[in-house]
């Protein structure tokens, strides 16, 4: 599986990116910090997955959600957030799943794994 990393954090970026290369048949194939790098990434690499933080910079998360959708019907959408209560508001936008920041890092591999 071919994973995007969209958050505006270096340092989440890393920690996403060392937990998900450790899982076999997992792939980081691009990180984006904002939601113009994210779509330009996303054209570029054709990833099966993007784990895209519900505040990226540049655009409201839902109509990023929106504009995958329509441009990359078949992208899969995990989200990720610090706040629990945009839990609701990421699946309302089409997320295929959501994951609290706060959560382990075995629920996220989980999430993962449930998208596929």
């Amino acid at each position: 599986m071919r994973i995007l990393l969209a958050d505006n954090l270096p340092k989440v970026r890393f920690a996403l990116r060392v937990l998900l290369e450790q899982q076999p048949g997992l792939e980081v194939v691009g990180e984006a910090a904002d939601a113009q790098d994210l779509l330009a990434q996303v054209q570029a690499t054709a990833p099966d997955l993007v784990l895209l933080h519900w505040r990226l910079p540049g655009l409201t998360a839902a109509d990023l959600l929106s504009t995958l959708r329509e441009a990359f019907s078949s992208l899969l959408v995990i989200v990720l957030s610090a706040q629990s209560e945009a839990r609701h508001a990421a699946l309302a936008a089409g997320a295929d799943a959501f994951v609290s920041k706060a959560d382990p890092p075995e629920q996220l591999l989980a999430a993962v794994q449930s998208v596929l």
